[in-house]
């Protein structure tokens, strides 16, 4: 019995111990690798992307009164991969394209544009509607803007949005 206790109250320590350095992930605050969060305002056009404003908004923040203006421009092509006897595609690739440009407001100046492609490939599951597919090729579409919109977030990081790329006539 004294060696199961002793067993039990060994494990707890260790366990409390390895435990002690244990840093969250999410206890970093957004914008500690942002360098615009906040100061920005955003326009998205194109092609429409589920919950690409709602992501944006969450990198970026609101701003009264902000120092950018990020427009986002979305473009799709779509590949038939794999096309049935009847006619029917049975796999399409996707490409969208996402056009990043940083405008500086005050200087009236373009201060950084980036060009991310992201590609999946989807299987549709019928010819008609279904909801499975369709909630499916969304959730695709989501994704690939999360990963691009990290992706932009990445080359502004060092980057110098003080001195202007060219300037708006």
């Amino acid at each position: 019995m004294i060696k199961l206790k002793f067993y039990i109250l060994f494990l707890l320590i260790f366990f409390l111990l390895s435990c002690s350095e244990l840093e969250f992930v999410y206890n970093e605050l957004e914008n500690t690798k942002n360098p615009i969060y906040t100061k920005t305002s955003f326009k998205i056009s194109g092609k429409d992307v589920p919950e690409m404003y709602n992501n944006t908004l969450k990198v970026l923040g609101q701003s009264n009164n902000p120092e950018y203006i990020l427009e986002i421009f979305i473009s799709e092509t779509q590949t038939k991969r794999s096309v049935q006897t009847n006619q029917a595609v049975s796999k399409l690739d996707y490409e969208l394209k996402f056009n990043y440009f940083l405008f500086n407001i005050e200087k009236n100046c373009n201060v950084f544009d980036i060009d991310i492609f992201s590609r999946f490939s989807y299987a549709p599951k019928s010819s008609g509607y279904n909801f499975g597919s369709d909630q499916s090729l969304d959730k695709m579409y989501s994704v690939s803007g999360k990963e691009v919109l990290g992706e932009f977030l990445n080359s502004i990081y060092n980057k110098n949005l003080s001195s202007c790329k060219w300037e708006l006539t």
